[in-house]
């Protein structure tokens, strides 16, 4: 098989003859990569299975603009980013930032619907299918990426209490909000679509470690139609593309109802949160996985023996089908060490447990 077909094999449960790998570092692991193994990118260098095509290009969108929405300034140094959220960087946290919520004193739907929310509608897509026509003659897998798709986006300007509030007291002003995320990202998943992306990864964060972060009827009422919205329109256009879905912490009481909107592939079932054993027992007939390899656990405090047990325990309970993108469920942080990382990677490397 060549690197697409075996991939898309893999994701399609229809067998595989090796293991792929990926996964994020994080900017001092980046480094420590560079200095001890010479890997300048990393997603080169293990050979990752997919790139990336860059997303819609906004046209004169001048994110200062926004300040003005902070009646409390933001700090200084912070970031702001396309939707207005200014972002205040913390000390202690390489990627994690205090987050200000532009709407989040707004009282009257007619503030949001004032709002100068990011014009994609005029964005420029025209890069994006040579970018994908490039990558697919390197054999590689065309991948789109634009988790925070439609409630992380609502709340990060909203705010999270402010948004849970509106959608419980089932407020004009979450309707118009959700609807216009909704409207903006599928305009940005249609562009992906037309380019001949392979790979389309949404994703909004609804679960906590222990618990979901709503009740399944405030999802199904107001998340899961206006996803399945999207990725209906989505394979409209190209009903063989697969789409992956982020969400960390446990969800398993949403599965069902992801795979109901048209999810093929969920993402990361967090070790911690979710027994990727049993969910896959349970679900894996009507959906694939991407991660299960934990990193708040064995990924920073387990021996490379014990993250090789952890990949090739997971890969046998996908079984030889497939349906197994094994991979770290988060970014990979500073306290990992490289060993395991390096473990990881020959674990994937060396499982001989592939239907060929």
């Amino acid at each position: 098989m060549t690197n697409r077909e075996n991939f898309l094999s893999l994701l399609r449960r229809t067998g595989y003859e090796w293991v792929p790998v990926e996964f994020v570092l994080s900017p001092h692991l980046q480094k420590v990569c560079r200095e001890e193994l010479g890997a300048e990118d990393y997603e080169e260098y293990f050979q990752f299975p997919w790139r990336r095509v860059e997303d819609l290009r906004l046209k004169d969108h001048d994110v200062e603009q926004y300040r003005k929405y902070y009646e409390k300034p933001l700090a200084s140094g912070a970031d702001i980013d396309v939707w207005g959220v200014g972002h205040e960087k913390s000390p202690n946290s390489m990627h994690m930032t205090y987050m200000r919520h532009p709407l989040e004193d707004m009282e009257t739907l007619e503030e949001l619907q004032e709002y100068p929310y990011p014009d994609y509608a005029h964005a420029d897509g025209s890069h994006q299918a040579e970018q994908v026509r490039r990558i697919k003659e390197r054999d590689l897998i065309a991948l789109g990426d634009m988790q925070m798709t439609i409630w992380e986006c609502a709340w990060y300007m909203r705010s999270m209490e402010e948004m849970l509030c509106d959608m419980m007291e089932e407020n004009e002003m979450a309707e118009f909000l959700l609807d216009k995320v909704t409207e903006l990202s599928l305009l940005r998943a249609k562009a992906y679509a037309r380019a001949g992306v392979d790979v389309l990864f949404l994703g909004d964060d609804i679960g906590m470690q222990h618990t979901t972060m709503m009740s399944e009827e405030l999802y199904c009422q107001w998340l899961q139609p206006r996803l399945k919205k999207i990725i209906d329109e989505v394979k409209a256009i190209n009903p063989d593309i697969l789409i992956f879905y982020h969400s960390c912490g446990f969800i398993e009481p949403m599965i069902p109802h992801l795979i109901e909107a048209g999810v093929d592939v969920l993402n990361p079932i967090q070790s911690e949160c979710m027994d990727f054993k049993e969910i896959c027992r349970k679900y894996g007939d009507k959906i694939s996985f991407h991660g299960t390899i934990g990193t708040q656990t064995v990924m920073p405090k387990g021996t490379p023996q014990e993250v090789k047990a952890e990949v090739w325990k997971n890969l046998d309970a996908a079984g030889k089908q497939g349906g197994l993108f094994v991979a770290p469920t988060h970014m990979i942080e500073p306290e990992v060490p490289l060993e395991n990382l390096l473990a990881y990677v020959e674990a994937c490397r060396t499982y001989s447990g592939a239907k060929k």
